[in-house]
């Protein structure tokens, strides 16, 4: 039998479960989202999928600039590769796929907090302060139950500049 390809899509209802299972795979990665979380935003969840089975997700959130609309800034969060099909490429096009598709909105930047700065920045981002992006500090970071500050949490901040 011929093997699959793996298609980059938007994420469906069906979807949730699998997302929240790979999510919850990287515990100490990752923020966990509840189930309902996950379906709240399903709209802005995209997946990696072989057949049925799902294997990387990732989920963008616009973060305002106030009195700036066109300054906004899009976060990637949740990106996630199965363990057993990292190092393929398939988180590359899987970020590609959500760059492409926040492209339309024409955010200044996207972002990202992570402990893969490596991954990121061979997709061009680009390591700042956590002093430069006070926005996504109010708007998530302090809600955090990981780290009692964000300046010293080890998670790298990376932008990417889209215009």
């Amino acid at each position: 039998m011929e093997a699959e390809e793996v298609v980059i899509r938007r994420a469906t209802l069906q979807d949730v479960f699998p997302i929240h299972r790979l999510i919850q795979s990287y515990p100490h990665e990752l923020i966990l989202r509840p189930v309902n979380n996950i379906v709240e935003n399903i709209d802005r969840f995209t997946v990696a999928v072989r057949g049925r089975e799902l294997i990387a997700c990732a989920a963008w959130q616009i973060l305002p600039e106030i009195g700036c609309p066109e300054g906004a800034t899009v976060e990637l969060q949740s990106v996630a590769v199965a363990q057993a099909w990292r190092g393929r490429g398939i988180g590359k096009r899987l970020v590609r796929f959500v760059l492409q598709r926040i492209d339309g909105f024409k955010p200044a930047q996207a972002l990202v907090l992570t402990f893969q700065p490596e991954f990121f920045g061979s997709l061009g981002f680009r390591e700042v302060p956590k002093t430069q992006i006070i926005h996504k500090i109010y708007r998530g970071c302090v809600y955090c139950t990981k780290h009692t500050n964000p300046f010293t949490c080890p998670e790298i901040a990376m932008a990417l500049p889209l215009r």
